[in-house]
């Protein structure tokens, strides 16, 4: 069986701005299956949005997993990320989806594993897939040295230096922000 992978997703705070992006391709061991895959989704009435990266089918039962901890515990970004790690990590179904998630509020950014792992990271910059360290490193000196840029700008500026590297990345972004 041949798995569905790759895609970059980048998400970055700046200047009190969130954006996330990614990437819309999706490949089937060396075959690009469909160029225009949404990994990004609003979740909370759209105060969390989260993008993924990995197989489309198991972010998507993780993404329902996690607005449901959500609302669980009343919007709390940060506690609906753990428990759904823990759940993730322990439940015998949860346990075998391949997946990252990336969640972002207005003034949070999480990445959220099957490893049971939620990580704040550092530079309020979060990147996850294939081309994720393309646009990481695009994004920290975009950050850096070109502090003026909106944090959307940052994102698509990043993602479009990922997919001109990264053969399982392509230029159709898909961006969200929240202000």
């Amino acid at each position: 069986m041949i798995k569905i992978k790759s895609t970059t997703v980048l998400a970055i705070l700046h200047n009190g701005e969130m954006a996330i992006g990614a990437d819309g391709q999706a490949t089937m061991g060396n075959t690009v299956a469909k160029s225009n895959v949404k990994k990004i989704r609003k979740l909370a009435d759209g105060r969390v949005v989260a993008g993924f990266a990995g197989s489309t089918a198991d972010a998507f039962t993780l993404l329902e997993r996690f607005e449901e901890k959500l609302s669980a515990y009343g919007n709390n970004m940060k506690r609906a990320a753990i428990e759904l790690a823990k759940d993730w990590r322990t439940d015998r179904y949860l346990r075998r989806l391949e997946s990252m998630i990336i969640a972002a509020s207005k003034d949070e950014l999480l990445v959220i594993s099957g490893t049971g792992d939620v990580l704040e990271p550092d530079n309020q910059i979060a990147a996850i897939g294939s081309g994720s360290m393309f646009a990481q490193a695009s994004a920290i000196a975009l950050k850096k040295h070109a502090p003026h840029l909106s944090a959307e700008q940052m994102v698509k500026e990043s993602l479009h230096i990922a997919a001109d590297i990264c053969i399982y990345t392509n230029h159709n972004i898909i961006l969200e922000t929240i202000k």
